[in-house]
């Protein structure tokens, strides 16, 4: 009997491609990581945190809630975070996707009953932040910090935290209990969908540099709407 190649062609080997791509970048990424040192100690602490409370609540969230159920908690934080990104397309002055993404929170909240519905399949959801507002226009990412609780980030993403912060959300309702409760959902229901997507650290030799790595190359592809420029090797091959 043949072994059986498809199985790890198509489990197995897009990790080890991801991987390689990571490695050949790991040059350029490790130079914005000036403060290694205190980030790995920060990710030992939120790694404590999350195997003790957040990944086995996330767990049981993910086993008692039903299918349909959990579709429509991720639709409502998903229309809630359209209100983010149309506010950062109309700081970038991309109208067009403003108008597209703004459509999805007025028909999504409206005949969507507040977002629990999604009924604009048809329209393209994207993701902007104040942080890649400010790569828009030109302020540099800036050093990789790993934030307490929050996880990875730069110096940049995490002052557009606070930008994102101002926008119309969770934050400006005036119930107490309520806004308490909705962050929480809304930390629960995200790190439930990481629980799947989180198992290819287990083939990391270096969880944090892995970590670390995908994040920013992520961040810049986002920066640069999915079209990054190519790395320059050849400087790095002469300044070494």
């Amino acid at each position: 009997m043949k072994p059986d190649h498809s199985h790890f062609a198509t489990t197995r080997l897009p990790v080890l491609m991801l991987c390689l791509a990571l490695g050949a970048c790991s040059t350029a990424m490790h130079q914005s990581d000036p403060f290694e040192s205190a980030n790995r100690k920060i990710y030992v602490f939120n790694d404590t945190v999350d195997r003790a409370v957040l990944k086995p609540v996330a767990r049981g969230y993910d086993k008692v809630m039903p299918g349909v159920g959990k579709t429509l908690v991720n639709n409502f934080f998903s229309n809630l975070n359209d209100i983010k990104v149309t506010c950062n397309d109309l700081l970038q002055l991309k109208f067009r996707q403003a108008a597209s993404d703004g459509s999805r929170v007025l028909f999504n909240t409206t005949f969507g009953l507040f977002g629990l519905l999604e009924i604009t399949t048809r329209l393209p959801k994207h993701d902007e932040d104040f942080g890649q507002t400010l790569r828009y226009w030109g302020v540099p990412a800036g050093p990789y910090l790993m934030l307490p609780l929050l996880g990875p980030s730069t110096v940049t993403d995490s002052a557009g935290l606070y930008g994102d912060s101002l926008t119309p959300g969770i934050g400006d309702i005036g119930h107490v209990p309520t806004r308490n409760s909705l962050y929480s959902g809304k930390v629960i229901n995200t790190r439930a969908r990481l629980l799947d997507s989180e198992k290819v650290l287990d083939d990391a030799l270096d969880r944090y540099g892995f970590l670390r790595d995908a994040y920013l190359m992520r961040r810049t592809s986002l920066a640069y709407d999915g079209n990054p420029p190519r790395p320059n090797y050849d400087e790095f091959d002469e300044e070494e």
